[in-house]
């Protein structure tokens, strides 16, 4: 035990041997923002912003950028895109679009698996990054049928640095297994993500 309180207040009033932070939480959102979020993504702002990334979506598969910037995450079993902080994007609708994108993926008939936040250190700088995880519904395998898996399992990330936005990351990965049907093209995920007919 005395070993213990030494190495705390050598570490505390040395200050050597500086231990990188490094912590992960689960943590909830209250329905009233949920709610709000929901209104939102049917606002002026909301459109706008979710009509201008999935411009930009299009756009970098012909190699055009535009701002906010949109990156494409392509490969045989998972694939995806991410969304640089920039011009028109707000910290407020940086976040809000965190959060949209899981109503969308949640409205697709998704359950959330976890929503959990990671804080660390690297190289003096402090990565934060919360994290949505969704998954297809459980379903009891049927006689001769394979499981739907829909898209796939998704994971939506919001990254800031120093308290400062970064990026947002949808990833949607593939069941390679047998047990189950081909996952349905991700291209069809963000016609469905982006398409806000009611």
């Amino acid at each position: 035990m005395g070993n213990f309180l030494e190495d705390i207040l050598s570490k505390i009033f040395k200050g050597s041997e500086k231990t990188p932070i490094n912590h992960k939480e689960n943590f909830t959102l209250k329905p009233a923002d949920l709610n709000q979020i929901d209104q939102w993504i049917y606002s002026s702002e909301g459109m706008t912003l979710l009509g201008r990334i999935y411009k930009n979506y299009h756009f970098k598969k012909s190699q055009i950028n535009d701002s906010p910037q949109v990156h494409l995450l392509e490969s045989p079993y998972a694939n995806g895109f991410a969304v640089t902080y920039e011009d028109p994007l707000t910290p407020e609708s940086f976040s809000k679009l965190f959060l949209a994108f899981s109503r969308r993926i949640l409205a697709l008939g998704y359950q959330q698996v976890s929503l959990d936040r990671k804080i660390e250190e690297i190289n003096e700088q402090v990565k934060t990054t919360e994290k949505f995880y969704l998954k297809p519904p459980l379903q009891a395998p049927k006689p001769d049928e394979l499981i739907s898996q829909l898209y796939g399992n998704v994971s939506i990330e919001k990254i800031t640095i120093n308290n400062q936005p970064s990026y947002l990351k949808l990833v949607v990965t593939v069941y390679s297994d047998r047990l189950y049907q081909d996952a349905i093209p991700f291209e069809q995920l963000m016609d469905n993500v982006f398409n806000l007919e009611k």
